[in-house]
């Protein structure tokens, strides 16, 4: 059962979210030799205010 667990900002739109998780299990399908009804793909969003890089949160990042 493979399981792939995506960690991003939120904000994108369910249909963003549909052709991602297509995405995913088709290259985990070509790639790992995947079966596609086992396969989990969670989506964790979080607000930029609760993420950080280098010590800087995202919602006073400049360059995202």
């Amino acid at each position: 059962m493979p399981f792939v667990h995506v960690h991003m900002w939120e904000g994108r739109t369910v249909e963003q979210k549909r052709a991602l998780t297509k995405a995913i299990t088709d290259a985990m399908v070509e790639h790992a030799g995947a079966n596609p009804d086992a396969l989990h793909v969670a989506i964790s969003e979080y607000p930029k205010e609760n993420w950080a890089r280098a010590g800087v949160l995202g919602i006073d990042r400049k360059d995202v």
